[in-house]
């Protein structure tokens, strides 16, 4: 039987980002932590299962959320009707919210707050602020500004909430834009501004992700004002003992009906609605749809393995090597290993994946994925390390994140408009499963040995990957700006007109 030649391509791709990860904790377990075989092989399971997944779910986004987040969006632009717009997009925001797998793992870790109070309230703040960012866009409202002035709503807010309630607030920014919510709303995004012709169209295509980012962390910390802490506790998982390659695969054939059906519930809401919206609109020819419906399976499929392989085999290992790095003589050890276990992890985000090469489409290779991929490794590298860093030190998350935003909100009135929308997403979309899933629990192992407090110190790395990437692409779009200067300089040196980067790539496109 032979493979689908793009479903090789996506795993081939899967593997050489898996790798590095792989490679790092192995060198880990022979030099620094000693690990049984058992827990290694575990590990390495937990590996292949994730390369698979991922290939698969980015075919799947490709095949199946992508065009439905772009239909939806461009039909939505040719009605023209605001607060039809406003109704769809808030349903939208709300249900697909609600499917994403990564909030049900939040859930469970906010002290004293019901899981379905939580996850309600965090989808309504997506939803809200989904149905503003489709709003900005018709209306051509300037991202920076509308950014700054949510983002200063959620500064003087975080005043007034429990320290205890701080890192989990905006940690759930990051883990409501995950790999079911990301393709399609960031597709959207282009439906939407597609058939715009104005020099602001594909910057206005970026921002959707930046703004549904916001509605979670504002929604949580509005209803930490009205929750106590009550001194609950976090419960890690632990590795399951295993003592022959039997025991692994019924390891991992116990757990897989638990995250078959986890998926099932988190891809149905969305299947549904490409069934309504091709009843109103048929807009999808009969091939189309076999390729959506297609698309949709991959995607299950996808992350299924994925989720399962990171869950069972990845995420306790996490932990694992947390405790015992913690535990060592050489704890400091924790800031660099941290800092080149972030560089490398990113690249094993799915949703990352389908970011970068929808930049580069949008910008006609004028911003290249693998150049958005070294912004991000970096960004993310130094987001790890300040998270060990925290550990180590117990530094307030507030020291950190509300000067990071204000670097970044400043900053935004300085870079070209397109670099704005795409740095905010970033931030949203680097903070994906592998995050909340091997980079939180290896920080909670650390927290447990050195006897910190969990719901203050180990969480909040999931804002801190969602922080510093909105700095770190638009200092790349800074560069960006200077060289394009340099160059207008030397190639005419009596014209005296500015030149807008965004008209430039919109020249390109064309």
């Amino acid at each position: 039987m032979v493979m689908n030649p793009q479903l090789k391509e996506k795993i081939l791709e899967s593997l050489s980002a898996v790798l590095p990860i792989t490679f790092i904790v192995l060198f880990i377990s022979v030099f620094l932590v000693p690990l049984e075989i058992g827990t290694v092989a575990m590990f390495f399971v937990g590996a292949f299962m994730l390369i698979m997944g991922m290939g698969m779910f980015q075919l799947g986004a490709e095949m199946s959320m992508s065009p439905l987040g772009e239909g939806i969006g461009a039909e939505l632009s040719k009605a023209k009707n605001v607060a039809i717009t406003a109704i769809i997009t808030l349903v939208m925001g709300i249900l697909i919210t609600i499917a994403e797998p990564d909030l049900q793992v939040l859930s469970n870790q906010v002290p004293s707050i019901p899981n379905r109070t939580l996850i309600l309230t965090v989808a309504v703040g997506v939803g809200i602020f989904l149905a503003i960012a489709v709003l900005r866009i018709m209306f051509k409202v300037d991202l920076s500004i509308i950014l700054m002035v949510f983002y200063a709503i959620v500064i003087v807010v975080s005043f007034f909430v429990p320290k205890e309630f701080l890192a989990v607030a905006y940690d759930s920014g990051g883990v409501t834009t995950g790999p079911i919510t990301v393709p399609f709303i960031m597709a959207l995004g282009v439906g939407i501004s597609s058939i715009r012709s104005d020099k602001n169209a594909s910057s206005d295509s970026f921002g959707l992700v930046a703004l549904s980012s916001v509605g979670p962390i504002m929604a949580v910390l509005i209803l930490g004002c009205f929750y106590s802490s009550g001194g609950a506790e976090y419960v890690s998982g632990e590795l399951t003992s295993v003592g022959t390659m039997q025991d692994i695969a019924i390891a991992f054939a116990k757990e897989t009906p638990h995250y078959a059906k986890e998926v099932i519930i988190s891809i149905l809401p969305i299947l549904a609605m490409f069934v309504v919206f091709q009843l109103i609109s048929k807009r999808y020819q009969h091939r189309q749809r076999i390729k959506v419906i297609v698309g949709f399976g991959y995607t299950y499929m996808g992350l299924v393995l994925f989720l399962c392989g990171v869950n069972v085999g990845f995420a306790p290992v996490g932990t694992m090597l947390g405790r015992d790095l913690a535990g060592s003589s050489a704890k400091w050890l924790l800031v660099p290993l941290g800092m080149l276990i972030g560089y490398y992890i990113v690249k094993a985000e799915p949703a990352i994946q389908i970011l970068n090469k929808q930049v580069q489409s949008v910008t006609n290779g004028a911003i290249s994925a693998k150049a958005m991929n070294r912004a991000l490794q970096i960004g993310v590298s130094v987001s790890v390390g300040l998270a060990m860093l925290r550990i180590l030190t117990g530094i307030p998350i507030q020291w950190i994140i509300i000067p990071g935003y204000i670097v970044a909100l400043v900053m935004s009135r300085f870079v070209p408009k397109i670099f704005v929308g795409i740095a905010f997403d970033s931030g949203g979309v680097a903070s994906g499963p592998m995050t909340s899933t091997f980079l939180l629990p290896l920080c909670i192992g650390a927290c447990e040995m050195t006897g910190g407090n969990i719901m203050t110190n180990a969480f909040g790395v999931v804002s801190l990957v969602a922080l510093t990437p909105l700095i770190a692409i638009q200092i790349m779009g800074i560069s960006y700006r200077i060289k394009l200067a340099r160059l207008e300089k030397s190639t005419k040196p009596d014209s005296m007109i500015p030149v807008d980067i965004d008209e430039i790539i919109e020249i390109e496109e064309v």
